[in-house]
């Protein structure tokens, strides 16, 4: 089990991420993570939120590491060991780049000094040029989950532990690469006859096109996270978003205009309770 630093909880991110087999890491990092896959004492995801946070307290923040984070995520699949790296630093500069379209200058600005914004970008900016490849193995999103990431998993793939003892409740699917980059292929066939360009269509280009960065024996999760805490246990127990997302797109397959309808309906409803929790905190 992994050892948990603190037993605060940091709620409300959800994340799409990548499952690596050592192989498709060069060496000498195959040979880091393949001695990192035998600790007993692995942090959770908990736990890179909570240093990523105690980085904003200190005055001056800081919102980028300055080294790049040496964890990651395990899993077994069929004897075959697989990791997902944090990548903190890369998706904190990245994370600063979305931070500026979501929040009002003022608010920003009393966050983050614009000194501070400006040193990060210049880094990143040095940074990228030395490693113009560099992509995130980790997907976050708050408050939410985005639809687009519904398309590449299925209802059978769903997993929901109830909360016992001390653990939270659990909600999250996981699907091979290949089968996850067959649903996007399939999706973008049926929106793209059905409608004109849009977010959905869009945001499944752009998911698409980060899944091609991997490896084809990758594992492709997606994990509700924090979420669990804020949506009540029955509505948890009762989400099944990946069968509507699906539902709706055959629909669209088929020219059922009335029961892709229904299938957005039912997400709609479900979604905006958690934005009116968002709203009334």
């Amino acid at each position: 089990m992994p050892k948990k630093v603190s037993s605060v909880i940091v709620p409300y991110a959800t994340y799409l991420r990548v499952y690596e087999p050592l192989a498709a890491f060069p060496e000498p990092e195959r040979g880091h993570w393949t001695r990192y896959a035998r600790r007993p004492d692995r942090p959770s995801y908990q736990d890179e939120l909570r240093r990523a946070l105690a980085d904003l307290l200190p005055t001056p923040p800081v919102p980028v590491p300055v080294h790049e984070s040496a964890d990651a995520f395990v899993v077994e699949v069929d004897g075959v060991v697989c990791v997902c790296p944090w990548r903190t630093r890369l998706r904190g500069w990245q994370a600063l780049g979305d931070l500026a379209e979501e929040l009002p200058p003022p608010v920003l600005d009393a966050v983050l000094p614009p000194l501070v914004r400006h040193q990060a970008t210049q880094d990143y900016e040095r940074w990228l040029a030395r490693n113009p490849d560099a992509r995130p193995w980790i997907r976050t999103a708050t408050w939410q989950v985005p639809l687009n990431w519904f398309v590449l998993v299925g209802d059978e793939e769903r997993r929901y532990d109830k909360a016992s003892g001390d653990d939270p409740p659990m909600l999250r699917y996981r699907t091979p690469m290949v089968q996850a980059r067959r649903r996007v292929a399939r999706a973008l066939r049926a929106l793209k006859d059905a409608m004109d360009d849009g977010p959905l269509i869009e945001g499944l280009v752009d998911v698409g096109r980060w899944l091609e960065e991997f490896h084809p024996r990758s594992l492709v999760e997606l994990d509700y996270g924090g979420l669990v805490h804020v949506v009540p246990a029955g509505e948890l127990e009762d989400d099944h978003s990946a069968a509507d997302v699906a539902a709706g797109i055959e629909a669209l397959r088929t020219g059922d205009g009335a029961a892709a309808g229904e299938a957005y309906g039912r997400l709609v409803e479900r979604w905006r309770s958690v934005r009116d929790r968002r709203s009334a905190n």
